[in-house]
């Protein structure tokens, strides 16, 4: 017997499935039967061709799902409600704290604005498979711009309100839009951002520059579209500013553009570990399948009820579930835009549930915990009516076991822990509540969802037993749905993702697999943190730290946080010789993250030190700085350089606990 046969009964994933066997069926014939799973999955899209193929594997292992299909994202997700006579129905709320308005828009009305937009859009040169890049706050207009985009059959790429411009120019330049589209601004609880500004420097950083910003305008803000204009003219910079109500006004209604279903519908920048971020290509097909199964099958939601996402369209979670998801099941998605604290205190959440008969909300632990912090006993809840609510769901980093208890009793309903990634694009762990409702177990996010072949590997890629941690990969092909490719890059595609193990997508994550089958999720294997759900390369803050003229070298790490999952935290070692103020140092350092990254970062601990512990071969000990300023006993690398370097650093490590 090889090796890899050894542990077969224990980590194919199918040998002891949890459930009354509806999980367990569905799961097996995922894995034995793709091609029949995933085409009668397709039944719940309309098509303009239906696929006759499910998968092609002719270019593995890069695969693509449904070859022969065509359709039209927006018109799935929009349309065929209105051609359905459910264009009353409500299909956005958009409920805001911070200014305290809640709106409605009906799939009729949500059909009108799309088009109008759709029509700007082409009355400004964009096309099938061209790039929009979606730079705006929590607002109905985030989700009408996707919609539009996909309508066209172009590509969108929303980047998070909170980046800095030179984020945003990074983005411009790799995804080159023909057209930006923002908002004069963002609404904090405390003040208001202006986008503007931001937007027009990142055009001028950036090598490409797109032919037109289309602004929505909102009161309160200092800025103005013309204004931009007249900058723009007057440095004949060739951008035409334009306001989103005037380009409606001025131009027809556009119809929905069919599409290849592997033509991209979006492209999504994550954290890679070097500066350069990494642009996750989701397809319109594929994409639309996986969606409309899973908000069926894992959030239980159907067409006419609420799901709540308590996210932002910047991110992964923002795409799938509060625009892309809810709207293809024909439910009703909130867009919320305010805190889980402080937009007025810490029962935010619950009357949104109340206000708005929540029956599936979704949000991250970071959230969960903020409201613990501030409201321990969770009396809060009792002042709302939340009897709608069915379950809690939770994902964006670990879900750590005091907070599901914690949420589980206050709420009274099932807290349902999922595990996934920007590159899924949808849960590869879960707990298929519309399927079959598992035992839910403290700290695992139960078990891989139908499509998911998890493994557990060691680092030569062979399979461990039960109970045994490794590296989480998943068997090749991926579920529909899932990332396509990098925007521009296959092979950095392959290299990223496809190397480490042959024949599986590397998660990027430890963790393993109990006796019962249910996955736990240990941590990143990388140096991306998850900060608040926003994964983060501390690689990149390092680089910045390092550009510091007075900055000799430095090591960013992920310290566990109590609210935020992790935290960065940096250490430096200054210039030998050079008279230096440390505070001033370290103050400017804290705004060079702020500025070239975004306030997103939140790196604000810094400190300078002496010496960073080192292997002989040079290589920064990182994980085992990481484990002193957890608190966790962490034996003396046998590689270590210099051993009283390690002891030095421990005493500044060890209070950031």
């Amino acid at each position: 017997m090889s090796h890899h046969d050894d542990h077969s009964n224990q980590s194919s994933g199918t040998a002891s499935l949890p459930g009354n066997g509806t999980y367990g069926a569905a799961f097996t014939r995922s894995v034995e039967d793709p091609e029949g799973f995933w085409l009668e999955a397709t039944e719940r899209i309309d098509w303009e061709t239906k696929p006759t193929r499910a998968l092609d594997d002719s270019r593995a292992p890069v695969y693509r799902w449904f070859p022969d299909g065509v359709l039209n994202t927006c018109y799935n997700a929009v349309d065929r409600h209105v051609e359905a006579g459910n264009g009353d129905r409500t299909a956005i709320i958009y409920d805001s704290a911070v200014l305290g308005l809640q709106e409605s828009i009906t799939y009729a009305q949500l059909q009108e604005q799309v088009a109008g937009f759709a029509g700007a859009l082409a009355a400004a040169g964009v096309g099938k498979g061209d790039r929009v890049l979606i730079y705006l706050p929590m607002i109905p207009q985030a989700a009408i711009a996707m919609l539009a985009i996909a309508r066209l059959g172009a590509v969108h790429s929303v980047v998070f309100g909170g980046f800095a411009p030179k984020e945003l120019a990074v983005r411009i330049d790799d995804c080159q839009p023909t057209v930006v589209v923002t908002a004069s601004g963002g609404v904090e609880p405390k003040r208001r951002i202006e986008y503007l500004p931001a937007v027009a420097d990142a055009i001028g950083m950036a090598g490409h520059t797109p032919g037109t910003v289309l602004v929505h305008e909102r009161d309160g803000f200092e800025h103005t579209v013309a204004e931009m204009q007249a900058a723009a003219e007057q440095g004949s910079m060739g951008v035409n500013w334009k306001s989103w109500a005037e380009a409606v006004a001025d131009s027809d209604p556009a119809d929905c553009v069919p599409v290849a279903a592997t033509d991209p519908l979006y492209v999504l920048y994550t954290s890679g570990t070097t500066g350069t971020p990494k642009g996750v290509v989701r397809d319109n097909g594929g994409h639309a399948t996986a969606l409309a199964w899973s908000m069926e099958n894992i959030y239980n939601v159907a067409p006419g009820e609420v799901m709540a996402t308590a996210s932002d369209v910047g991110w992964v979670v923002g795409h799938s579930y509060i625009v892309y998801g809810p709207l293809i099941a024909g439910a009703t998605t909130v867009i919320y835009e305010g805190k889980p604290v402080g937009t007025p205190d810490a029962g935010a959440f619950w009357r949104l549930i109340q206000d708005h008969k929540v029956r599936s909300f979704f949000t991250a632990p970071t959230a969960l915990r903020a409201i613990r912090r501030q409201d321990p006993e969770g009396e809060l809840v009792e002042d709302y009516d939340i009897s709608s609510l069915r379950a809690l769901y939770v994902a964006g980093e670990r879900l750590d076991p005091e907070t599901w208890s914690w949420a589980g009793q206050v709420l009274g309903v099932p807290v349902v822990d999922h595990w996934w990634q920007t590159e899924t694009g949808w849960a590869i762990a879960g707990n298929p509540m519309g399927l079959e409702a598992l035992e839910l177990k403290s700290g695992s996010p139960t078990v891989p969802i139908p499509g998911y072949q998890v493994e557990i590997l060691d680092p030569l890629g062979d399979p461990v037993a039960r109970g045994e941690e490794g590296n989480i990969a998943v068997k090749l092909p991926l579920p529909p749905g899932t990332l396509a490719t990098l925007w521009g890059n296959d092979q950095r595609f392959i290299d990223s993702y496809l190397t480490a193990f042959d024949g599986y997508y590397a998660t990027g994550d430890s963790g393993l697999m109990d006796q019962d089958g249910y996955v736990y999720v240990m941590g990143r294997t990388d140096d991306v943190i998850n900060v608040s759900g926003h994964r983060l390369s501390t690689g990149h803050m390092e680089q910045v730290l390092s550009s510091h003229p007075k900055v000799a070298e430095c090591a960013v790490i992920g310290v566990a946080d109590d609210l935020k999952g992790q935290r960065p935290s940096g250490y430096v070692v200054l210039k030998a010789g050079i008279e230096t103020d440390e505070d001033r140092v370290t103050q400017e350092l804290v705004a060079m993250v702020r500025n070239q990254i975004g306030a997103v970062a939140d790196l604000k601990h810094i400190a300078v030190v002496d010496a960073l512990p080192k292997t002989r071969s040079g290589k920064i000990l990182r994980k085992t700085m990481r484990q002193i300023a957890d608190g966790v006993e962490a034996p003396v690398p046998s590689t270590i350089e210099d051993p009283a370097v390690l002891e030095a650093i421990s005493s500044v490590l060890r209070p950031q606990n």
